[in-house]
């Protein structure tokens, strides 16, 4: 099917729609996006367990290492074999702490995918409440303008007529406006109002609120977006709904529910990773301090923490894997998708959500006939009050404050119409679908590729990290032998430490000669017997 003007499937889309579907029993299966089909959910879970595959591996090199340490390893003087890949604290001979800025890279490309999801699926919710706030005053115009007939029909219309009684000519004029702003009201409701999706034709008004003027009736509501649907009742099924031959579980879908689930969700799913990144930072930096300053208590917390992160990483890695290849099979072609689910109930014909999703210029709009109607119903009812202003007046001057009532409510009807014909053209809508495409399948897509990464790359350092920290606790000084120095300290209390430190440096050194024992070129030596020198 063809896709909305303005979108285009990104490479990364196409790249992992095109990786190979296999289900449990490794069977090759269709790559269309189907998340409510079991065969589909099978395909992703095969991907996620590839995550679950390389933690049994981590865990297989961890605990080799452990046993080489543990039982190959005897030497009193301890030198590492392997390379520390993320963090490498060692003591060289000027004392410094060496740090691999691998692990700086890794929590970077985080933060960095971190962001870049927040920014798409921030532009999504936007797009979606746009489009709700398109839909809601949609609705808004068509009740304000359905509830203003029906108070024209009910109120002056009807005292018009009583009014002209007396003349035939006139009193057929009048009943033909009505006739007119009844068919208004039926196309109104029945053709525009379910686009919006939530209002129903308003009531009648009473007596009591006939002879009212409808100008200071009618205001805006308190929120344009509509309420999240609720599932319909088993027991009591609702008369109103536009779709009663639909299951109980299936909702009606509105864009300001979604944006605001969407929202929601996404807040705890940057705050969870934030957090992870957070841990992640901590632990090497606490393991690196620990190393430097060889304190055993901090490096079995840390060594606790970073068993934890390794579990984590790898379940992120499956979890963001399996989203990835998902929202990839949704990019490669939305609308189809859109278009042909049943979990999707927007009470509008394919033809209108075909209208508006792909926007196309050669198809007429799906309302153009009912617009043109409602157009054609409004002039009409201009020429009957326009003729029974100019004939009924002079005779019957009592309907004048009726017509100047059904004048200023046509005119009102007809400023509703306009801005109505305006938002139901195809490209307001259109363009905030495409801009959530965007914002999905470009920067939503890019920061879960970034995060699959720092997720691999976290687990890989997290590995190396559990395999060396045996090795760094064996290089520590042991306890004994911090007790033998510290005695040996104690027996002179009045010899600095810096003297202590120095005197065994200087033992090692040869005995210099005094400055008195050194023979000069013309000295010689008393009762010698070599001549003097000349």
């Amino acid at each position: 099917m063809a896709t909305a003007p303005g979108y285009a499937p990104s490479l990364w889309v196409s790249l992992c729609h095109s990786l190979p579907r296999l289900d449990l029993s490794l069977r090759p299966v269709d790559g269309s996006f189907q998340p409510h089909s079991w065969d589909y959910q099978q395909t992703l879970l095969t991907l996620s367990s590839v995550s679950a595959v390389a933690l049994l591996l981590s865990l297989l090199v961890i605990l080799s290492f452990l046993v080489h340490y543990c039982c190959y390893v005897r030497g009193e003087h301890f030198h590492s074999i392997i390379i520390v890949i993320i963090i490498n604290a060692a003591n060289d001979e000027d004392g410094h702490t060496r740090v691999n800025p691998l692990s700086s890279v890794a929590i970077g490309i985080g933060f960095y995918g971190n962001s870049e999801a927040n920014d798409g699926i921030y532009q999504v919710t936007y797009s979606l409440a746009t489009a709700n706030h398109t839909l809601a005053s949609i609705d808004f115009l068509v009740s304000d303008s359905v509830s203003l007939l029906s108070w024209s029909v009910s109120g002056p219309l009807t005292t018009l007529e009583e009014a002209l009684s007396d003349r035939t000519a006139l009193l057929v004029s009048a009943r033909s406006a009505r006739r007119l702003a009844e068919s208004l009201i039926s196309l109104l409701s029945s053709s525009l109002l379910p686009l919006g999706g939530a209002a129903t034709p308003p009531l009648p008004p009473t007596r009591e609120q006939d002879r009212s003027s409808p100008f200071s009736s009618f205001s805006l509501p308190p929120s344009l977006a509509p309420q999240p649907p609720l599932p319909p009742s088993p027991s009591a099924p609702s008369s109103s709904s536009p779709s009663p031959s639909l299951p109980p579980s299936v909702r009606p879908f509105s864009p300001g529910w979604a944006a605001d689930v969407l929202a929601i969700n996404e807040d705890y799913r940057w705050l969870s990773y934030v957090l992870l990144l957070l841990l992640d930072l901590v632990i090497c930096l606490f393991i690196l301090l620990g190393l430097a300053k060889q304190t055993r208590w901090l490096l079995i917390v840390m060594t606790v923490l970073a068993w934890m992160a390794l579990f984590l990483s790898w379940g992120s890695l499956g979890l963001e894997t399996a989203t990835v290849v998902a929202l990839s099979d949704f990019c490669i072609d939305p609308s189809s998708f859109i278009l042909n689910s049943t979990q999707f109930d927007t009470a509008t014909s394919p033809d209108i959500l075909e209208y508006y999703l792909l926007c196309n210029k050669k198809v007429n709009s799906p309302f153009q006939q009912v617009l043109t109607r409602c157009q054609r119903a409004l002039s009409s009812i201009h020429t009957h009050l326009s003729t029974l202003e100019r004939e009924a007046i002079p005779e019957f001057p009592q309907a004048e404050q009726s017509l100047s009532e059904l004048q200023r409510m046509l005119n009102s009807t007809e400023g509703s119409f306009h801005q109505l014909v305006a938002l139901l053209n195809c490209r307001g809508l259109n363009k905030d679908y495409v801009d959530s495409l965007k914002g999905l399948c470009y920067d939503g897509m890019e920061g879960l590729l970034y995060l699959s990464l720092y997720s691999f790359l976290s687990a890989l350092s997290f590995t190396a990290m559990l395999c060396s920290l045996p090795g760094a606790w064996r290089s520590f000084p042991r306890e004994s032998n911090e007790y033998e120095d510290s005695d040996s300290e104690s027996e002179d209390p009045f010899t600095s430490h810096q003297a202590r430190r120095q005197t065994p440096a200087g033992s090692q050194r040869g005995v210099l000669p005094g400055f008195y024992s050194y023979q000069g070129a013309g000295w010689t030596a008393p009762f010698s017997s070599a001549p003097p020198l000349p």
